[in-house]
């Protein structure tokens, strides 16, 4: 997969912000050879960082979505027993939980 031109925006606000770049490619789905080509502009060339306000949460994506995965999985069993509320709530706090930065 490619990054787009807004994706590259993002990996220059998340260097900005000091992420690592294994972390930055995870995200994305793409090798650290590509953060690197975005870092030196030989993809895009130069590009503003894309504000604070539009980057994922800092951290590596495979431990927060193993985690989200089991808020899922206890929110569907609350489901099953009829109880709605109680699987809002684990997914509200699912979902708190995953935009945590973490470092």
């Amino acid at each position: 997969m490619a990054l787009t031109q807004n994706d590259a925006k993002i990996v220059m606000g998340m260097l900005a912000r000091g992420d690592n770049h294994h972390d930055i490619a995870a995200w994305f789905g793409e090798n650290q050879g590509r953060v690197a080509d975005v870092e030196s502009g030989r993809m895009y060339g130069v590009l503003p960082a894309a504000p604070a306000a539009d980057l994922p949460p800092k951290g590596s994506p495979g431990p927060k979505g193993r985690r989200m995965r089991a808020f899922a999985a206890k929110a569907l069993k609350a489901i099953e027993n009829g109880n709605a509320a109680e699987a809002e709530k684990v997914l509200r706090d699912g979902l708190a939980a995953y935009d945590r930065n973490e470092y």
